[in-house]
């Protein structure tokens, strides 16, 4: 049965679904409701496709028993997000194994499951595993992804989502930004206004629109709105800048946990108009009281008083590093550990490159970190000091507190025990021998995880609780995990939700467009 709108509007081309954003979810997205039958242009603002998603290290969390891992993720994504929609998702990562053997048929992709415990001891942390894409016949991403850097297994998933979009000729138009969604006069959602190599113009989806455009890491004026900490930069692109955010909002969406983001420390570029922070090295990930790291960490964090304040080494530094950072005195009235210092001796400048980058973005030169951290103390990411003074004045801090600082430090790595902050005993390390070296940190963002509330059909949902009819999200964009995170959870996530949101919405009965609402001298699209 066809629906009929009331709506005068007029569109430059009809569509079934459009799918906003081309990371793993928007693809997903976009080949789930293909294969439902629905006719699907899939759009990317950035001039590359992957979005964040690229930048990813490519294990895709996967379930290997359902029952355990249901208790572990009722622990983790927080109270916000309701058993259905937690269930959807669970049963969708228990099936990813199937998924991904079913996609790699395209090119040959192969693909290995692994067991891998998750971040936390919650009940069920042993019941997950992940799946990875190992290699694709003939593939090299410096060569098909250049603007990529930092990683190698997120281009290959990347590269198998691609290559099974382009098997089924799903139309996919670059440099091509959603900014509005179009609203029947009941509040359903029609299609979107997007502009296209600087050309408006108006799509109709006659089924649905699926937002897929990841969270705002690149907007500070969103930052400044729902989170306290600031500033905090992104480190992967540039053009999560929050759209499908706005947009949702604009048609009556429901926020959640807005405040949750996943992020570390990292440092600034030695030129102020470089758009991205640098991460800290890349430490493994550990599980309280199961398994503790034994991987040395070189130094340590101050705040501006010269004090350490905070574990550097928590169990997934990459997700909660930035935490302890989000201070605000208001004797002071400042950020008292924005910047924080990071502290290191002679022998830990030999160690191991203190940063790395990763990103997505072709505009960009992107920063390559030296081996031995010597280019950063010539640049001046790192600051040399040849004793405790001069350390004491680059930070601003009094001598006599850095000295204790430091003092309970090396005494804390002699007696093998951080009774202070607790951080793991194989990672300590001293600071003893000068020269020293401090570099300013600063908290860095690499996805949000907050966005449009949705139901367990990953339709949006408006402040009552109720779906909007024909729009739905995927993916980061309002995604489950409100508390902490699961590694390698929201790569999951991209592609359970862009199953559910494409199939739903290519299942929807679509409304008529008629002769006078197509555009004149603009052909009716029904197909790619």
């Amino acid at each position: 049965m066809s629906l009929h709108t009331s709506s005068p509007d007029r569109f430059d081309e009809v569509w079934d679904v459009l799918v906003v954003g081309f990371g793993f979810a928007g693809g997903a997205s976009a080949i789930a409701a293909h294969d439902a039958g629905a006719r699907v242009l899939l759009i990317e603002k950035q001039p590359d496709p992957g979005g964040i998603s690229i930048c990813a290290g490519g294990g895709i969390r996967t379930i290997v028993e359902p029952a355990g891992a249901r208790a572990y993720l009722r622990e983790t994504v927080g109270p916000d997000v309701p058993d259905d929609v937690l269930d959807a998702v669970a049963q969708g990562m228990a099936g990813l194994e199937d998924y991904f053997r079913d996609l790699a048929k395209v090119n040959s992709a192969e693909i290995a499951v692994h067991r891998r415990p998750a971040n936390y001891p919650f009940p069920g942390y042993d019941a997950f595993g992940t799946v990875e894409v190992l290699s694709i016949p003939g593939f090299d991403p410096r060569v098909e992804y250049p603007q990529v850097r930092g990683r190698l297994r997120g281009p290959n998933v990347f590269k198998l989502v691609h290559d099974n979009v382009r098997a089924r000729g799903i139309e996919v138009r670059l440099n091509t930004a959603a900014e509005k969604l179009i609203l029947g006069r009941d509040g359903e959602v029609l299609g979107a206004e997007i502009v296209q190599e600087g050309t408006r113009k108006r799509i109709a989806a006659r089924r649905g629109v699926i937002l897929a455009s990841g969270g705002f890491e690149a907007s500070p004026e969103l930052q400044r709105k729902y989170w306290q900490i600031r500033p905090v930069l992104p480190v992967a692109t540039r053009g999560n800048t929050g759209d499908g955010i706005r947009m949702a909002q604009a048609a009556g969406a429901d926020l959640w946990h807005m405040w949750h983001f996943h992020g570390s420390y990292g440092f600034r570029h030695p030129d102020p108009a470089y758009p991205y922070g640098l991460r800290v090295k890349k430490v493994p990930d550990w599980t309280p009281g199961l398994k503790e790291p034994d991987v040395r960490m070189s130094w340590i964090v101050l705040d501006r008083q010269g004090r350490r304040f905070m574990n550097e080494y928590q169990p997934y530094l990459q997700d909660t590093g930035h935490r302890p950072l989000d201070q605000y005195d208001a004797q002071t009235q400042r950020f008292p550990r924005i910047p924080a210092f990071l502290v290191i001796d002679e022998e830990g400048r030999k160690l191991y490159p203190l940063g790395q980058t990763v990103l997505n973005d072709r505009t960009v030169e992107p920063y390559e970190w030296s081996d031995d951290n010597l280019k950063e103390v010539g640049n001046g990411i790192l600051k040399r000091a040849d004793s405790v003074e001069e350390l004491a004045a680059l930070i601003g801090a009094d001598v006599a507190t850095l000295t204790d600082s430091l003092a309970r430090w090396n005494a804390s790595v002699a007696a093998g025990e951080d009774r202070d902050h607790a951080r793991p005993s194989g990672s300590l390390f001293p600071v003893t021998n000068p020269p020293f070296y401090v570099g300013e940190l600063w908290p860095v963002v690499s996805n949000t995880q907050g966005g449009p509330a949705h139901d367990a059909r990953q339709r949006v949902l408006n402040a009552h609780g109720a779906p909007i009819p024909r729009l739905y999200e995927a993916g980061e964009l309002g995604s489950i995990w409100g508390f902490l995170y699961l590694g390698a959870g929201n790569l999951a996530e991209c592609f359970v939700t862009g199953q559910i949101a494409g199939r739903d919405a290519a299942q929807q009965s679509p409304w008529t467009v008629s002769a006078q609402q197509t555009a004149a001298g603009q052909p009716q699209r029904t197909g790619q």
